[in-house]
């Protein structure tokens, strides 16, 4: 009885009950430097672990365009290009205030960054750092991410 219970429920009952993942845009900054690309890594403001700049979608822009905000609200980047296309998607746990979290999808948008700013609006909460892909990689934690970083540095 058990197993007919346990395939309705992952066959049917569970998928319907879960909720969608929601979705956020980041930017995978990037420069050229003595010929070789480095990629801006920022904290997050919490936990500091090393991240790239992300968030929610932000109504009237492209999600590349929201991307290219949040890279200048969390990172500096006062100028740059962000590709119209994602590189890439990368999936992460999302811990609220209250201790719950929640599947968030967040599609990666490539910056090639022109300008960056000394001030900017979390310059008081965030460090940022350019590191090299394989540096990257190791830095940061969501392993879908790494791998991004592990395609850029091929």
């Amino acid at each position: 009885m058990n197993s007919v219970l346990e395939k309705a429920w992952s066959s049917f009952l569970g998928p319907m009950l879960q909720r969608p993942k929601r979705q956020q845009v980041a930017a995978l900054c990037h420069r050229e430097k003595r010929g070789q690309r480095e990629f801006l890594l920022i904290t997050s403001r919490n936990t500091k672990r090393w991240i790239i700049p992300k968030g929610w979608p932000i109504r009237g822009l492209k999600s590349h365009e929201a991307a290219l905000q949040e890279a200048w609200e969390e990172a500096g980047v006062k100028s740059g290009n962000a590709s119209n296309r994602p590189e890439g998607t990368y999936t992460y746990q999302k811990v609220q205030k209250t201790g719950w979290s929640f599947p968030v999808q967040t599609l990666v948008y490539s910056v090639a960054v022109t300008e960056l700013s000394k001030e900017y609006p979390e310059v008081a909460e965030r460090s940022r750092k350019w590191v090299s892909a394989d540096d990257a990689a190791e830095m940061v934690d969501e392993p879908e991410l790494q791998q991004i970083f592990h395609e850029m540095a091929a």
